[in-house]
């Protein structure tokens, strides 16, 4: 018969053994734990850690997007393996299929310099350059459309006109994510001027004209420039396009001045402000009432001479054809096709010639 006591140590024994197998499990299961993959998939997932973020809102953040399954597992593995950690603010990548210690290798290292990529076309006015660069991440759009009118930031890049319209250069730029919209956008404008100066370098008697025969400065040369780069695509007619607007101005037998170009009128339409009555009824087709309309002060066609400022944002070629325009008597152009190649005329005979053709669709051989 097993006495009391010996019964006492069995008890004793199995339970001290019950106790480390269990130790002995949670201790293989938790030296596994940082090398446990919570999913197979290689999607790569972006959190954004704020200024300031104590460790637990930077594991709430984790856990929210999926990256683990036990908060407090996390932290307590972190703490054992790592002690008390500090992560910075900024973007970090991970994979779906991260281990937890590859997770916390990734926010120890502190955030990677993740850049965007956003192709600014050459002819979008600031509003749409604005819209690009928020599409990107780059910066919230209302921020950037105010800092493009920012009287401190004009002063300090030397625009002297209300907003940055006309220097937003065209180009692909690579951004930082949340990038400090003064930032962007001095890089933009300093693209501008970088063309610019490489401009008026190698086209000095070009300059010496526009300043001599047609007193512009260079705003006015912009401004010129966003005309030329919205009436056509086509890079070989940039040229010839100058050449008419120059003609209008200049020539005697076109006493009114009149640079009569259909996209000034949409614009005074739809970014400038305030709009004019007629305006406020255009529907994105250019009708009677707006060739008509002197409260557009944009429109070309009741206002002789240049709009008040630039209609878009000119690229490097739009730039260099009024810098370089074509020598030409021709004073009349109208698009063979919607977006394509134009018909040049110098009489107003030749260019209603042109418009029943190609636009009213007479006469056609």
């Amino acid at each position: 018969m097993i006495s009391k006591k010996n019964i006492a140590l069995i008890v004793t024994g199995l339970t001290l053994l019950v106790a480390v197998a269990g130790l002995f499990t949670a201790w293989r299961w938790f030296a596994a734990y940082p090398h446990k993959r919570l999913s197979d998939s290689t999607e790569i997932v972006e959190i954004e850690v704020p200024r300031g973020a104590a460790f637990s809102e930077v594991v709430r953040l984790l856990y929210k997007n999926k990256l683990i399954e036990k908060p407090t597992l996390f932290r307590l593995y972190t703490m054992w393996e790592h002690g008390s950690i500090t992560v910075q603010q900024g973007s970090y990548q991970f994979r779906r299929d991260d281990t937890p210690a590859q997770i916390i290798t990734k926010l120890k290292a502190g955030p990677k310099l993740f850049l965007v990529s956003v192709t600014i076309p050459e002819g979008k006015h600031h509003l749409e350059v604005a819209k690009l660069l928020a599409d990107a991440g780059v910066a919230p759009e209302a921020e950037l459309i105010a800092g493009m009118k920012n009287e401190q930031w004009l002063r300090e890049l030397d625009i002297k006109a209300p907003d940055m319209e006309g220097y937003l250069f065209p180009e692909t730029y690579r951004f930082r994510k949340n990038t400090p919209v003064k930032k962007a956008l001095f890089t933009l404008v300093g693209q501008h001027k970088k063309v610019w100066s490489q401009l008026i370098r190698t086209h000095q008697t070009g300059l010496r004209r526009l300043q001599g025969k047609f007193n512009f400065n260079s705003h006015q040369i912009v401004i010129m420039a966003s005309l030329v780069e919205k009436e056509t695509g086509v890079s070989s007619e940039r040229p010839l396009i100058a050449g008419v607007f120059f003609n209008r101005l200049s020539l005697p037998g076109f006493p009114s001045r009149l640079l009569q170009t259909d996209p000034t009128i949409i614009y005074g339409c739809t970014v400038a402000e305030p709009r004019s009555a007629a305006c406020r009824e255009f529907t994105g087709r250019i009708r009677r009432i707006h060739l008509l309309d002197k409260d557009n002060l944009y429109s070309t066609y009741t206002h002789p001479g240049l709009p008040p400022g630039p209609i878009c944002n000119p690229g490097r070629a739009s730039l260099t054809a009024v810098f370089a325009p074509s020598d030409t008597k021709y004073l009349f152009f109208v698009a063979k096709t919607p977006g394509g190649e134009h018909q040049f005329s110098a009489t107003m005979e030749e260019h209603q010639k042109a418009v029943d053709k190609y636009i009213l669709k007479k006469g056609n051989d």
